[in-house]
């Protein structure tokens, strides 16, 4: 297979196991009742995959719905990646993403909450950009002075 081919099946696949499969939300105990709540809690199923040291990160959003009983609505749709990430940055991000949405739900909705939100649809932004320090040193060149 090609790569292309194969990180688009490896992302269908693991876009697909978050419709067919319903477990207990993993972050969640207490209902959600607004969208500070639900943004937070789907905060605490991110985790960001692990990439080589110097890796800058990058950010990736996926749209997504949920039904009344906070089970994922049809298929998350990747709709941004950082154009700077490569293709093996892309696929760690987007399989990241998939597993924290397939961690989180279904989302524990109260009846109020799930009215609200079921069927519309949500832009999520994963932010990962790692901070790489600045340097500390000063360059003479850098510095000026005036008299």
């Amino acid at each position: 297979m090609l790569p292309r081919r194969r990180r688009a099946v490896a992302v269908a696949l693991v876009a697909g196991a978050i419709g067919v499969s319903v477990r207990p939300a993993l972050a969640q105990n207490a209902p959600i009742d607004n969208l500070n709540a639900l943004f937070s809690g789907l905060k605490q199923c991110w985790r960001p995959p692990r990439l080589q040291a110097g890796d800058p990160g990058m950010q990736i959003t996926v749209r997504v719905s949920f039904t009344r009983g906070g089970v994922i609505l049809g298929k998350p749709r990747i709709t941004f990646e950082s154009p700077e990430a490569g293709r093996d940055d892309s696929l760690a991000y987007r399989v990241a993403v998939m597993e924290a949405l397939q961690r989180c739900t279904p989302l524990p909705f109260t009846p109020s909450m799930g009215g609200g939100v079921a069927g519309r649809p949500f832009t999520l932004r994963f932010d990962d950009r790692r901070l790489i320090p600045k340097p500390t040193e000063k360059r003479a060149w850098l510095t000026t002075t005036t008299s």
